[in-house]
């Protein structure tokens, strides 16, 4: 089975995926910064024998992942997938992860909450992971009471999770308009509705491949479908306005744009040696000249499944050992000739 990242969904070519993320906590037990290792090995079995009919009621298999008996390579490939944060990287105590054969569907046990269910597919299709998240909700709650309070909504660890405990995101390419001089107080506009956008790869002119999040502010006081909405219709503003500066690039300067996307594609396709950080900034070219119809591939490719490739665990997973920089650099370029395909 594909991964999640393997597919591709051309009807937003600018918009990378969208995510759901609900954390939520059971009734009878403290957080679990409070639990004993005892007590959250206690609670991570109940869990995993509560949840086994997940495979027959999904249609999908899912595995089982002790976090704390997984190595720190393993544990940091996890996150390069962007199936844990962290800071539950880090976690040393007892904790679990349940995921899914394509990784699209994953749950967290006794991380920074008891649960912390994540949902995850390519392109614009937040209202429809919510329906999925919502009716995974519903089965973990008849089998296990939450923590509820009819004031504040679902209890979380952290105070910004109260409420909802609902994290809606979507990942977006902008690789002409976070160029522009307005770009900065764009953000700043967008955040007025309520959604916070930052880089995926760090921020200004350090944000390499030029890859941004959008996701919402605000837990409590909304529902889920206004949170799935809203971060939705900012998803979209971005998207319009790439789209508009994009095309006013190419009617302008399309040589100049043709000519930065091919030369990106043989760097990659030829390269021995590639710096990560070069490497996203080439990828980002290539994958703007795509998605612009600059570039035709001979064969479907996910473009962002190659920047996960990339990262340094991933690499290191592939060679089954520790890599210098030297041989990382060209683990990278290796690993990029072999999956970027040919042109048309």
């Amino acid at each position: 089975m594909l991964k999640w990242f393997e597919k591709t969904d051309k009807t937003t070519p600018n918009i990378i995926c969208s995510r759901i993320r609900l954390v939520r906590n059971l009734q009878e037990y403290p957080f679990p910064g409070r639990l004993s290792d005892e007590e959250a090995k206690n609670m991570i079995r109940k869990l995993k024998n509560g949840l086994k009919g997940l495979p027959e009621r999904d249609g999908i298999d899912y595995e089982y992942i002790a976090l704390n008996e997984a190595s720190d390579l393993e544990r940091r490939a996890l996150t390069e997938r962007r199936l844990l944060n962290a800071t539950l990287e880090q976690k040393k105590g007892p904790a679990g992860m349940i995921v899914s054969e394509d990784e699209a569907v994953s749950l967290v046990l006794n991380g920074d909450d008891h649960i912390r269910m994540q949902f995850i597919a390519p392109g614009l299709c937040l209202k429809e992971l919510w329906s999925r998240a919502d009716r995974m909700d519903d089965y973990i709650n008849e089998r296990f009471p939450y923590a509820f309070d009819e004031k504040y909504g679902y209890l979380t660890t952290y105070p910004t999770n109260v409420g909802t405990g609902l994290r809606a995101s979507v990942l977006i390419h902008l690789p002409t308009l976070s160029k522009g001089k307005r770009f900065n107080s764009l953000l700043g506009e967008m955040g007025r509705f309520g959604t916070r956008i930052q880089g995926l790869n760090g921020e200004g002119n350090e944000n390499y491949g030029s890859l941004y999040i959008v996701s919402n502010q605000k837990t409590l006081g909304v529902s889920e479908e206004e949170i799935a909405e809203m971060v939705n219709r900012v998803a979209l503003q971005l998207n319009s306005q790439e789209n508009k500066v994009r095309k006013m690039a190419m009617a302008s300067h399309k040589i100049e744009r043709a000519d930065e996307a091919y030369k990106s594609y043989g760097v990659l396709k030829y390269a021995r040696r590639l710096s990560w950080k070069d490497a996203q900034e080439f990828l980002s070219s290539v994958m703007a000249g795509a998605a612009d119809g600059l570039l035709e591939f001979k064969e479907p490719i996910s473009i962002y499944k190659i920047m996960l490739g990339i990262q340094t665990a991933n690499l290191q997973k592939l060679t089954e050992r520790p890599l210098t920089k030297e041989e990382l650099d060209v683990a990278r370029a290796a690993y990029i000739r072999s999956a970027l395909p040919d042109l048309m």
